[in-house]
């Protein structure tokens, strides 16, 4: 296979600008069969219907699909004859992350779709490996997400999918360009793994190390009791245990009425960090913030600024070392103790109850030292990590791009 430069002509699509002669600029209907899933149904409806395996929205991914935890649900006859997969159909997320593909490789068989995914099948000779790398483009450039955004959930349904542009080359040539990224992007992916597990061997280590300092001193040579904790096991015989009832006080974070604007002076902190700004700020600084619900519940942030902790915060202080505690708190999995409900919430009640090891406070300033300079150095390497993979990333990107608009003419060879 080989990749070659060729005569151009005017696409007529400004985004796209010039692409090789014999290519044609059309709309995925014209070449593609696109069907939607089956709507959920819990229940038996008459005696020909089945249980049977289907996708939902979280099973697919750029990479495949995910049958780790694939559900079952009641089908028609007809359902089946209209949802059921086939080998190399296109999957595409009508909802959730929309515009996420993949194809099918027949990972379980049979198996349908829920009302979430598009099914994409050719009508003729267009290949659904071309039209994946396509969508890829079309995705990772925000032109999907642009298309679909709503006030409301965004979808792209059936019929906005039909009518997406989407450059046509020769079959023969739709082939060697998905074979030459499978060859090109494969490589790439092997390689962000390969990083991606680096990084958490890193966040694996980072959190070893923390747990080791807060629970057991830096000095290894001290002699280590049973605390009688189970998320603490030994502790220095000298460190006293306490609940963290006896050590902080604690109280929810503010509703903030204002519009938040990212020119105003004062950073706003919710469970996930640092959310945008606003003109006033509700804390000094020196305080410890903690995710409260959702998603975020748990987080631990150290604040050392001016600033607004949203209502989706618990604000934390204490007359002790607060980086030590922060650490401390990041040591323990708060979220095991959160109340489950529609989503975690974990209360000031919740955090109150947990068993802490307390040092003298030399010993909480020389840990919170030795952790910001560990914690530092491993966090660098991270970041240099995480610039390695944007810049594979985007490498990644860019071939796809040239080569899915002919700006790179991939031929198979002979």
């Amino acid at each position: 296979m080989n990749t070659t430069n060729a005569a151009m002509q005017e696409s007529g699509v400004e985004w796209i600008g010039v692409i090789p002669q014999g290519w044609k600029v059309k709309i995925i209907k014209r070449d593609f069969d696109i069907k939607l899933g089956k709507m959920l149904q819990p229940l038996k409806k008459t005696e020909l219907d089945t249980e049977e395996y289907y996708l939902k929205t979280s099973n697919i991914y750029w990479d495949g699909v995910d049958i780790g935890d694939i559900k079952k649900m009641w089908f028609s006859p007809l359902d089946k004859a209209n949802t059921e997969l086939q080998y190399n159909d296109l999957l595409v997320c009508e909802g959730g992350d929309v515009g996420r593909s993949t194809l099918w490789k027949e990972e379980i068989t049979p198996c349908y779709i829920q009302n979430a995914i598009n099914r994409v099948r050719p009508i003729h000779n267009a290949s659904t490996k071309y039209l994946y790398y396509w969508l890829f483009l079309l995705k990772h450039s925000g032109y999907i997400d642009a298309m679909v955004s709503r006030i409301t959930i965004a979808h792209l349904t059936a019929e906005k999918l039909e009518r997406l542009v989407f450059l046509l080359p020769p079959c023969s040539e739709q082939q060697a360009i998905a074979q030459y990224l499978d060859e090109r992007c494969g490589k790439l992916d092997k390689i962000i793994a390969i990083k991606q597990q680096q990084i958490k061997t890193l966040d694996a280590l980072r959190q070893s190390i923390i747990y080791q300092a807060v629970t057991k001193g830096l000095d290894a040579s001290v002699l280590l009791i049973d605390s009688g904790v189970e998320w603490l096991g030994e502790i220095p015989k000298n460190w006293k245990l306490s609940k963290l009832r006896y050590e902080i006080s604690i109280k929810n974070g503010d509703f903030i009425s204002n519009k938040l604007d990212h020119e105003s002076e004062y950073p706003v902190v919710g469970g996930n960090g640092f959310m945008g700004r606003t003109d006033s700020f509700n804390v000094k600084g020196d305080i410890i913030v903690i995710g409260r619900v959702g998603a975020y519940c748990g987080n631990v942030h150290y604040i050392n600024e001016k600033a607004w902790v949203s209502d989706n915060a618990l604000i934390v202080d204490t007359i002790n070392n607060k980086k030590f505690f922060t650490y401390l708190l990041n040591s323990f999995n708060i979220n095991s103790i959160a109340n489950k409900t529609a989503q975690p919430v974990v209360t000031a009640t919740n955090i109150k109850a947990i068993y802490i090891p307390i040092p003298t406070f030399n010993e909480q300033q020389a840990i919170a030292a030795y952790l910001d300079q560990e914690t530092q150095r491993l966090d660098q390497l991270k970041a240099n990590l995480n610039q390695q993979i944007k810049v594979l990333s985007d490498y990644k990107k860019s071939l796809i791009y040239e080569c899915v608009t002919g700006k790179k003419r991939v031929i198979k060879a002979g």
